[in-house]
């Protein structure tokens, strides 16, 4: 009889066992289906922070003037995501971030003693280690956005084109040869005012950036020898997408 109560006993807490077992898995699948359908937004966003490295290809420069060390840059920033149909493939975008970009060439920039700007260009008979233009921006972007994305889908092709408006806030010609440096931070003729065109395309998290600078750096600028300094850009390089 002892044992019979026992059995008894263990088939009744086994049934409870089940039960609560099976409930579990009922409320875990309705979880589960309930975050998945939660996750798929039919009025999503591509609101994304970028972070982009690229080479940097000094235009236009004057005769004789060519590249020469390291010439690059880096940005960052973030975008707001306006889709402008209902497949919400197509979209604008505006934002802002930070750039850092640097040219080496041998296109001396410095001054006079009654302060005026000397652009001379350094030929091979000058010994020098070190000649850069760098300047850091406050950028705003503007994108018109075509992408294969879908509610459910984070990795896609995109083709965004569009142009960014920035200021440098900072900017300095730095040369360095044997027993002399020179630091230029202060060149009327630079115009802060930054404006360029801009692409990137590619899958996923990996792009392909470019972006051409529609304005010269320098206003007015001539070199010693008589040329204008009508110094632009192209910068190439990848371009990082985070959602």
């Amino acid at each position: 009889m002892k044992n019979t109560f026992i059995f008894m006993g263990m088939q009744k807490v086994f049934r409870i066992y089940f039960t609560l077992l099976i409930g579990l898995f009922s409320v875990t699948a309705l979880a589960q289906d309930t975050i998945r359908r939660a996750s798929v937004d039919s009025l999503y966003r591509e609101d994304q922070f970028y972070f982009g490295i690229t080479y940097n290809a000094p235009l236009n420069l004057p005769s004789g003037v060519n590249t020469r060390g390291l010439s690059g840059g880096i940005q960052f920033g973030f975008v707001r995501d306006m889709p402008i149909n209902k497949q919400r493939n197509i979209a604008l975008a505006v934002g802002g971030g930070f750039a850092f970009d640097q040219f080496g060439q041998n296109l001396f920039i410095g001054e006079t003693q009654n302060g005026e700007t000397i652009f001379r260009v350094l030929d091979n008979t000058v010994d020098f280690s070190q000649n850069r233009f760098s300047m850091a921006l406050v950028e705003a972007p503007v994108e018109f956005r075509w992408r294969t994305s879908t509610p459910s889908s984070y990795k896609f092709w995109r083709v965004y084109a569009g142009f960014r408006v920035g200021y440098a806030y900072w900017y300095k010609a730095t040369f360095k040869q044997p027993g002399n440096n020179v630091s230029q931070t202060k060149i009327p003729e630079f115009d802060p005012l930054r404006l360029s065109a801009t692409l990137s395309f590619g899958y996923s998290t990996f792009n392909f950036f470019a972006s051409y600078t529609i304005n010269p750096f320098f206003k007015n600028g001539v070199t010693v020898e008589g040329d204008s300094v009508d110094f632009r850009a192209l910068k190439v390089g990848l371009m990082f997408y985070i959602l």
